[in-house]
């Protein structure tokens, strides 16, 4: 792998590689630190049989983050989709971030750059093509509403994924499905769409060289801002700070706080799908909470075991390509969403349909 991956690489930059090192990059991606001999020093992951549009789509998602101009965003270098064959190495390229102690302000910075971002907004509850979370496709068709489109986008899909696997109770997934039949007096206040990180979580917020924050590996679409900050109450290592700032520029709506645990259930659900069950019970209490109200219990995350233990959804599927730089910029270029789409009647719900 190392010496196809190189060879690669190479091609996609214009530089031979010098030097290839292994650096930890996360739980479902290769991690490199690449040496180049113009002098250049990058970052890249790497994927053996990447799902199509694996890097692509991480590609676009930080090109269209990095437009807000809110918070620094790691800049796309290179790009490669393996073939369909499995041929070829699938990578992203990034600039190499260094990293350093958080600088003083750093929680002031990382809340009022993230309500900037979201003030940025969207063009639709959505995104113009489906991408992943994690290693879990994530469905993206627009909705006419928020309440709509984190029904059948969101929660649907993986609720489906963790009935048919066994992770859920039969009781635990009617209580969810009478949930949803509700969502649309759930929800809070309708807001415009908000331009979302998606995947939220303290292991991807990066100290730059300067203990500057900045967002990594994202899954983008226009949805509800309470998503994302409901995302980094789960986990921890986010400071009460960061909340404060974020609402000195943007206030929260009323009744945030009691739509906590409600936008915790994607998160997750996915957690659900990805470890085998093993979130499955903080997903009933954040179930249980959502009719109680008040703060979800938060669950320690985990790291994926083996690779060869990811679920496996439903994927977007296109070819392969390899992306030069120059094209790059044009992935932030056009966010009109197709036409086309028929929205989902959301009167009702249920995952036995």
């Amino acid at each position: 792998m190392d010496g196809a991956l190189r060879r690669d690489l190479s091609r996609a930059l214009a530089s031979p590689v010098e030097t290839l090192r292994a650096v930890a990059g996360g739980d479902i991606n290769e991690a490199w630190r690449i040496g180049l001999e113009d002098g250049r020093t990058l970052f890249a992951k790497s994927r053996k049989r990447a799902p199509a549009r694996f890097f692509r789509c991480e590609a676009q998602g930080l090109a269209w983050l990095a437009e807000a101009g809110s918070l620094r965003v790691p800049a796309v270098v290179a790009m490669s989709d393996s073939d369909e064959a499995g041929t070829g190495s699938a990578f992203l390229v990034l600039e190499w971030l260094a990293s350093g102690p958080r600088r003083s302000d750093f929680d002031d910075v990382l809340g009022r750059g993230l309500a900037r971002l979201h003030l940025a907004g969207a063009p639709c509850f959505g995104f113009r093509e489906d991408n992943y979370i994690g290693s879990l496709p994530q469905p993206n068709r627009p909705a006419d509403t928020w309440a709509e489109f984190y029904r059948e986008r969101r929660i649907a899909p993986q609720l489906r994924a963790a009935r048919d696997a066994g992770w859920l109770s039969s009781a635990t997934v009617a209580r969810c499905e009478g949930l949803l039949d509700r969502l649309e007096e759930r929800v809070g206040d309708p807001e415009p769409p908000s331009r979302l990180h998606g995947d939220l979580w303290g292991g991807n917020l990066h100290s730059d060289g300067t203990g500057t924050p900045c967002l990594i590996d994202p899954a983008v679409y226009g949805g509800h801002r309470e998503m994302d900050l409901a995302m980094m109450r789960l986990f921890g290592g986010v400071s009460p700070r960061v909340f404060e700032a974020y609402a000195e520029v943007s206030p929260p709506c009323p009744g945030a706080t009691e739509r906590v645990a409600l936008y915790q259930l994607y998160p997750l659900l996915v957690h659900v799908n990805l470890f085998q069950g093993s979130y499955a019970g903080a997903f009933e209490s954040a179930l249980a909470r959502c009719a109680r109200g008040g703060p979800t219990r938060r669950p320690r995350r985990r790291a994926l075991r083996s690779k060869d233990q990811e679920p496996s959804l439903t994927a977007p599927v296109s070819g392969g390509s390899l992306v030069s730089p120059d094209s790059l910029a044009e992935m932030a270029g056009s966010h009109a969403v197709p036409g086309g789409t028929s929205p989902i009647p959301s009167t009702s719900f249920t995952v036995r349909s």
